[in-house]
């Protein structure tokens, strides 16, 4: 089989295990760089699309076109980047999502607040967010008008989503799947004083009843084979506070084994549909 790595950067952890698991069995795999001009010739039997900019959307558009096998598919892909369609879709499909306003810029909806707070605008806390998801986006905690001018002088065209802040542990569970294979890890909140710290591996076995399927019915709604749901628990009830399609999935045992897998099952399927 030949397998392609849409990505700049196809020595990351995770796909380098993946390469040297499916090169040891003989198969073979590139990578195509997506903003590199690419000629065209026999498309790969699986593209993995873990780049998520607009080149590497465009690409795998027109490998799909070609009749080409992409995992997560570039209309999935895109969705997740866009965090009020992606809310939308999961509270459609009844997932316990956290309701989301969209705001066209922030520097927009912070001079509605250039008066003293009125709680019939909004209740801090909330959390602020880029709409657009991507590298170095705008994740706040906003308690007071203070903070909200602050972050609007910085960010002041950005369009941004805005969640109530749901009062948890201050770590985060960051969930993923990898062809159906659910993997987890506790990580400090980025909206905690201390910051962000590394991610604590943590066995799905022990997570609360209904987590590991929660986030299976995730991938089902979004159409991701490859994918990460944030969940922070309010007091035993999972709320999923964001999704990304093909995150890095790094320290967790076994998953460089389920994404050569999953690659090689998806390939098989394509040669089989052809």
């Amino acid at each position: 089989m030949r397998v392609c790595l849409i990505t700049p950067e196809p020595g990351h952890p995770l796909l380098a295990a993946a390469t040297g698991l499916l090169r040891a069995a003989g198969h073979r795999v590139d990578a195509l760089d997506p903003a590199a001009e690419h000629p065209a010739g026999a498309p790969a039997d699986v593209y993995l699309l873990k780049a998520r900019t607009p080149r590497a959307l465009a690409l795998a558009r027109q490998l799909e076109e070609r009749g080409a096998a992409v995992v997560n598919s570039a209309a999935a892909t895109a969705l997740c980047q866009d965090r009020t369609e992606m809310a939308a879709l999961a509270l459609a499909a009844g997932l316990p999502f956290a309701v989301t306003r969209t705001h066209a810029s922030l520097a927009a909806w912070a001079a509605q607040h250039a008066t003293p707070l009125d709680g019939r605008l909004w209740d801090p806390p909330v959390v602020v967010k880029s709409r657009h998801s991507r590298r170095h986006d705008l994740v706040a905690r906003v308690d007071d008008r203070a903070r909200l001018q602050e972050l609007a002088a910085q960010w002041p065209q950005e369009p941004v989503v805005v969640q109530d802040f749901a009062p948890n542990s201050g770590w985060d569970h960051k969930l993923w799947a990898i062809g159906g294979r659910v993997f987890a890890a506790l990580r400090r909140s980025e909206l905690a004083p201390e910051g962000r710290g590394p991610a604590r591996p943590l066995d799905p076995a022990g997570l609360p009843d209904g987590w590991a399927d929660l986030v299976l019915r995730t991938g089902e709604v979004f159409a991701l084979d490859v994918y990460g749901v944030d969940v922070v628990d309010t007091g035993g009830a999972p709320l999923i506070v964001d999704v990304n399609a093909f995150p890095g999935i790094r320290g967790q045992d076994g998953a460089p084994q389920a994404l050569a897998d999953l690659a090689l099952a998806r390939a098989r399927a394509g040669r089989r549909r052809g």
